[in-house]
């Protein structure tokens, strides 16, 4: 293995190896540097079939666990959407205004409790656990809402399920984010996008399933069986979650050996920086660096417009219900938009990776929805009506791009970028919460002025995404400026300790940093 590089002095050598031995050993086990491992050189054969190799391992276990989690999650979370249909609302004697309570309360707790979740996910070194625990968790509340009899019981719970229910999706991206490089996170992420689809897809199913066959079944009504057959398997599913989710590369327990290092270098490689951070920081320094950059302020802006305008995700039996069909047959309509919407995802994720564009790869997606909310708005023509249905169910797609964009744009060090993140996605979904309340019944059928709001929403997020693009060319420039002139004591710890992964001289690296861009 190649010797470092002299610029190391005592004091970074010293931190170096301390991250080392932290990251890589556990109480009893056996000291084993995954640095003795040799890798091949980057761009041959061999190294090429390695990184396959991994790559179809994470694949194959990281990507379908997490996208199963999302599905779970958002059958938990919008159950009570179906529930309506079936007697919810008449049964605990809420009017139209605490019904919409009901579903922005859950983004009262949802939202704020993103930012300091994602950021001890970072701090953490076992993101199975966490993760699992707080499946557990939503599952366990998700049953209680079954045994509810009156609007303060049900409000209750709604909360309680928003707490451990911000832990998973900015989580899981910033989870996919330390293990894909770059130009395989979009498409990973689109697949993660897919669990919501496929939630909204045959969550509806089961729903018709359950609300259709299990009325006055040991005297309890259907919408209540639907949340204790939907809770119990999720307490089931987070169980399992803690064995199956993988961690983090350097200390995944199946991940060893050349393998380990090759995950690791693969990081660095794509960033020109280690992917670490320092380690005489607090758990606070990363929210620190995020709130002090205008790019993410802007993120998390275009977030809470671009949430605003599809949150009609929330009412999505209630739209397909102006088709004028059974509940039944409600539910049913309600999952082709979705199956479609998941193969448009994966779509623009491939295209999106393999182009390294995103701006227009999410706003395209936006764009498609703003056409179906006009047709829908314009006509209560049967078809023309269902078709909207799938241009709005489409952006979903420039939805689940999104957060894997703050993390293309915002990579390093990884505290920062953990807590980007939850500040997007966090702060973004007040634009539900705000969304909760412009699909008064009263408006219906039509819901005029609800698709206005969702155009203005979605109108407002492409301009302030094009803005974002703008900002990330500029960066782009100052940073090569930058890097030319000076490079901070930080960066220059993460650039040496992706030379020592690598197996490559400093000089090397720092030339590899100069070519790094952002992804606009």
């Amino acid at each position: 293995m190649q010797e470092k590089s002299d610029s190391y002095d005592s004091d970074k050598e010293e931190k170096l190896e301390h991250h080392d031995a932290h990251a890589q050993h556990k109480p009893g086990e056996k000291s084993v540097d995954y640095l003795d491992h040799e890798l091949p050189p980057t761009g041959s054969d061999e190294r090429t079939r390695m990184e396959k190799r991994l790559v179809r391992r994470l694949d194959f276990r990281l990507l379908p666990m997490i996208s199963f989690i999302y599905i779970v999650n958002y059958i938990d979370r919008n159950g009570i959407t179906a529930a309506r249909l079936k007697g919810l609302q008449e049964d605990l004697n809420l009017n139209n205004v605490q019904y919409a309570t009901l579903i922005a309360v859950l983004y009262a707790s949802y939202c704020p409790a993103q930012i300091p979740s994602n950021m001890m996910l970072n701090f953490f070194s076992r993101p199975s656990i966490y993760i699992g625990v707080c499946v557990v968790l939503w599952g366990l509340f998700s049953a209680l809402t079954g045994v509810t009899t009156n609007e303060a019981g049900i409000i209750i719970c709604r909360f309680l399920i928003g707490i451990p229910e911000a832990a998973f999706y900015p989580g899981a991206v910033y989870l996919l984010s330390r293990w894909y490089t770059r130009k395989e996170l979009g498409l990973r992420g689109a697949g993660l996008m897919c669990g919501l689809m496929l939630a909204n897809a045959f969550g509806s199913l089961i729903a018709a399933g359950i609300l259709g066959s299990m009325e006055g079944a040991l005297g309890i009504r259907a919408w209540r069986w639907l949340f204790y057959i939907e809770g119990a398997a999720t307490v089931a599913i987070g169980f399992f979650t803690m064995w199956a989710l993988p961690d983090y590369p350097h200390n995944t327990r199946w991940i060893q050996g050349s393998e380990r290092r090759l995950a690791q270098a693969r990081l660095a490689e794509d960033a020109a920086e280690a992917d670490m951070d320092d380690e005489d920081e607090s758990i606070l320094h990363g929210f620190k660096l995020a709130i002090k950059d205008p790019l993410v302020l802007m993120f998390t802006a275009e977030s809470v417009l671009q949430i605003l305008g599809i949150s009609f995700v929330n009412f999505f039996p209630t739209l397909t219900a102006t088709l004028g069909y059974s509940t039944t047959v409600t539910l049913l309509l309600a999952a082709p938009p979705w199956i479609w919407a998941a193969m448009v995802c994966l779509t623009v994720g491939w295209h999106a990776d393999k182009t390294g564009e995103r701006f227009f790869h999410i706003a395209g997606c936006w764009w498609g929805a703003i056409v179906g909310f006009i047709i829908a708005s314009c006509t209560m023509n049967l078809a023309a009506r269902y078709v909207s249905l799938f241009l709005m169910a489409s952006s979903f797609a420039g939805f689940g791009m999104n957060l894997t964009w703050v993390s293309n744009a915002i990579p390093r060090p990884p505290a920062k970028r953990a807590a980007a993140m939850g500040i997007v996605n966090g702060v973004g979904n007040l634009g539900i919460l705000a969304g909760s309340y412009i699909w008064d019944a009263k408006w219906g059928p039509r819901y005029h002025r609800s698709f206005i709001i969702c155009i203005a929403g979605l109108t407002g997020s492409s301009i302030l995404s094009f803005i974002i693009r703008q900002m990330i060319i500029k960066r782009n420039k100052q940073m090569l400026e930058d890097e030319l002139k000076c490079i901070t004591p930080a960066n220059k710890l993460r650039v040496e300790e992706a030379a020592r992964i690598e197996g490559i001289s400093f000089e090397e690296a720092m030339a590899k940093r100069r070519g790094f861009k952002l992804l606009y």
